[in-house]
Formats: structure tokens, C-alpha cells, sequence
């Protein structure tokens, strides 16, 4: 599948916020948006460039692909699913997008970042129900149990991880077991579990057009 490989930075840069995609590096003197507070290109530095009501529903949906790692085509994907569902479409979106196995993988303190969930993911760590998944995109539904497999639990990545994240609290839509490494799916994620800044019915305005 195709993937973005740029330099991660760029995106943060373009968005004009942190969007925490290199884990603790994003937390430091080294992080590019606080050194280059505009966005990238030669026309980058402009002053005063006010967007349009296109423009600023575009840049929605990209923050909100580029928080996630979701490609064009599969972020239209969720937004046909999140219509066809009953609710608010927008909430529906994130609820979709939250229960993604790498975010629930990143949530739960595995990983530093939503990339490095995936790429563990990507490389067999994890098991729902008792099987192994490595699909990324795989959405977890209420009663799934997620667990770290036995023969990755002595990995000095995932040691250094947890301690880490140790105060970072589980998603209230999971029951965590940090003991054993295992989370249970308890709920369907709410819009109030989502802490990121997305103004979700700009997309569905970008979208719905």
C-alpha cells in the first residue's frame, strides 16, 4: 500500500500544530514546528494568508488523516461508514478512527507514537481474541480483547515503553490490565475520548458538498 515517506516534520509544519508523530522527539528543543513556526515550501513564510471555507474544511481533513496515518482513500471509506450509521456523522468518524488497532495499540502506552504502533502492529506483536493481527486498519469492537503476545512481552522496546507511559491513563472505552498486558473493549469510543483538536464538521462539510 502506498505510504507517505516525506520527512515527517513537513506535516506538522503544513498543519501548524503538533501533531506528535515522532513520539518523544516532539517533546524537545529538536522539534521542527517550534524552530520553523510556518509552513513548508518556498511560499511557506507568507504573512497574513487567510484561508477560505474550502480551505480550512481541507485542512481539517488533512490534520485529521495525518493524526491517524489514514490514506485519501480510506479516510472517504470511514466517512461513507460513519454516514451510513445511526448518530452524528462526525462523532461516528472519530469513533471509527479511534478504533483503529494501531490507535488502540498507541492508547494503551505500547507505543510512543501512532507510527511506531503501527509498525509493531505491522510486525506481529499483538493478538485480538487470541490470534494474531497485523493489520493496522483493523477496527476493535466491544468485548475484543487486545494483548500484547507472550514472546514480545520481554522486548526492551516495550519495557521502555510502559515505563514510559506508566501514568498515561487507558481510554475509557477500555479496560487495561497493565500487570498482564491485556485490554479489553468495553464500549464503542465516545466523543469525549477523543482529546485531539479536530473540528470534525468541517469534514463532514468538505465531504457532504
Amino acid at each position: 500500500m502506498a505510504r507517505y515517506t516525506g520527512a515527517v516534520c513537513r506535516q506538522c509544519r503544513r498543519e501548524g500544530q503538533k501533531l506528535f508523530l515522532k513520539g518523544d522527539r516532539c517533546y524537545t528543543d529538536k522539534c521542527a514546528i517550534d524552530r520553523r513556526q510556518y509552513a513548508p515550501g518556498m511560499h511557506g513564510n507568507g504573512r497574513n494568508k487567510k484561508l477560505s471555507e474550502y480551505g480550512m474544511q481541507l485542512r481539517e481533513k488533512q490534520k485529521a488523516r495525518r493524526y491517524y496515518g489514514v490514506l485519501e482513500s480510506q479516510f472517504r471509506k470511514y466517512y461513507e461508514m460513519a454516514a451510513a450509521r445511526k448518530g452524528v456523522t462526525g462523532e461516528n468518524l472519530l469513533s471509527i478512527l479511534e478504533s483503529r488497532l494501531d490507535n488502540a495499540v498507541y492508547r494503551l502506552g505500547f507505543a510512543m507514537s501512532r507510527p511506531e504502533a503501527r509498525q509493531l502492529v505491522r510486525h506481529g506483536h499483538f493478538t485480538v481474541n487470541g490470534r494474531k493481527v497485523d493489520i493496522p486498519s483493523y477496527l476493535v469492537k466491544p468485548g475484543e480483547v487486545i494483548a500484547l503476545k507472550e514472546e514480545s512481552r520481554s522486548l526492551d522496546k516495550f519495557k521502555s515503553a510502559m515505563e514510559a507511559n506508566g501514568s498515561r491513563p487507558a481510554p475509557k472505552w477500555m479496560e487495561f490490565d497493565k500487570n498482564n498486558l491485556v485490554a479489553k473493549v468495553v464500549s464503542a469510543p465516545a466523543r469525549e475520548d477523543v482529546d485531539l483538536p479536530i473540528e470534525e464538521h468541517l469534514i463532514i462539510e468538505l465531504y457532504s458538498k
